[in-house]
């Protein structure tokens, strides 16, 4: 039986298992995905790279700067100052050298996506494919509108989560052989609310055209949030070459992301829920808000309450 089966290898999931395993524990992460971290994501293609989801992280509390100090000794991130000259914490060579330093020594299981999870006499039955897999405990860190498929929509715990909200957001990964009007642009209301230089990032491969990333504004994304990513790129390429005073001709590579839940807008108001008995937890940085330092601090203190339950 897996003592502590964790669903999804976001920052929530990576910062509750690192806390149980530092504790001496041994959990097991399970993730859908091909790599780890959520949108802590890096996009290769064509010897190119962007950082297509999280732009970067900041700290807020003590504990999250102490994380920040450690993998920035490690030398898996660096500061980064955007348009403003205000300095930022970036993974290297990329944002998901962030969770994957956090991952190190980690059991994670990838291509690997639960789609149910129900609680017998013996424990919660997590379905893989056509396999079940047992566990002592539970802990959820799937976005919150997926949290009912896995249990149900009856599930006490499904039904408090029905007054939290995420946006979506569209991205778009541009190289432009062309001058750089710009470090940042951050323009919330604009079609494109942020547009970033990201070959300005340290320990990003050089070539000879800039690198950008521009996120589509939630209205924008939330209207066009079924496009494909070939008529996204469409949609969303001339309003970069605008913005940057671009020959569209400039372009050497285009293409575009879909995140359909990318940013808090309505987050539960506390760490983490769980069952009364302690065995399922649910949390993620929609418990708390926007940042991945949220997500970090609904992971940590899940961890915390588990240890709490085991002791």
């Amino acid at each position: 039986m897996i003592p502590v089966a964790i669903i999804g290898a976001g920052m929530a999931g990576l910062a509750c298992a690192r806390h149980l395993a530092q504790a001496g524990h041994a959990p097991v992460i399970f993730d859908k995905g091909r790599g780890i971290g959520g949108r802590l994501a890096t996009r290769r293609a064509d010897g190119l790279q962007f950082d297509h989801g999280a732009q970067y992280v900041n700290a807020h509390t003590p504990g999250f700067a102490a994380l920040l100090a450690e993998l920035a000794y490690s030398g898996a991130t660096a500061p980064w100052q955007d348009e403003t000259g205000r300095t930022h914490t970036v993974g290297t060579p990329g944002m998901a050298s962030l969770a994957k330093a956090m991952a190190t020594g980690l059991t994670i299981h990838q291509n690997a996506q639960v789609t149910a999870i129900t609680q017998s006499g013996e424990g919660w039955r997590l379905r893989i494919g056509d396999i079940d897999h047992l566990a002592a405990r539970v802990v959820v860190t799937v976005p919150a509108p997926q949290v009912a498929p896995l249990l149900g929509q009856d599930h006490p715990l499904a039904a408090a989560l029905s007054a939290v909200r995420l946006a979506p957001c569209l991205t778009l990964m541009a190289a432009i052989r062309a001058p750089a009007p710009f470090i940042t642009h951050n323009q919330p209301d604009d079609d494109l609310a942020w547009i970033a230089q990201d070959s300005s990032k340290p320990g990003r491969p050089t070539g000879d055209a800039t690198l950008w990333v521009a996120q589509a504004s939630p209205a924008f994304s939330q209207h066009h949030l079924e496009k494909g990513p070939v008529e996204i790129t469409a949609l969303m390429l001339p309003l970069l070459c605008e913005r940057l005073g671009a020959n569209p001709n400039a372009v050497t590579h285009a293409a575009a992301h879909r995140w359909r839940y990318a940013r808090v807008t309505a987050p539960l108001g506390q760490p983490f829920l769980a069952t009364p008995d302690a065995t399922l937890y649910l949390g993620g940085d929609w418990c708390l808000g926007p940042r991945v330092e949220a997500a970090w601090t609904s992971g940590t203190a899940i961890a915390s309450d588990t240890l709490a339950h085991v002791a």
